[in-house]
């Protein structure tokens, strides 16, 4: 197992997260998705957040990450759905006229301590073929 840190921690802590777009619509389609990944990781990169795996699928985001202990995987989420969000309405404005905000207020989020990593990395990879 790597750790990481910082000037007074010592962490390795991995998330998997989901979340949905309000109403769980499938609007993650038509270059959204590949616009949306791309938001992900430039957003990810100014927090120091580390993306291990991410899939997008046209109605939920499945990522997992890891998040300084510190910084909080809650900040760090809300950063993410805050960014793509204001974002993504201004560049695809079909997504106005379909749903009122881009993504739902929740999110699942899960630390993946006890699981090894392959198999959640494994289980996020394979979401597009379910």
């Amino acid at each position: 197992m790597k750790y990481k840190s910082n000037f007074n921690v010592v962490y390795s802590c991995r998330y998997h997260v989901v979340w949905c777009p309000k109403y769980r619509r499938p609007v993650l389609v038509e270059g959204v998705d590949v616009r949306l990944k791309s938001l992900i990781v430039e957003t990810c990169s100014k927090m120091n957040v580390d993306i291990i795996e991410m899939e997008i699928m046209p109605d939920h985001v499945h990522l997992l990450i890891e998040v300084d202990p510190q910084f909080g995987i809650h900040r760090a989420v809300k950063q993410i759905k805050g960014v793509s969000s204001r974002v993504l309405r201004q560049e695809f404005s079909w997504l106005k006229s379909r749903i009122p905000t881009l993504w739902s207020n929740s999110y699942f989020v899960s630390t993946v301590g006890g699981a090894p990593l392959a198999v959640i990395k494994r289980y996020i990879e394979n979401q597009k073929t379910v």
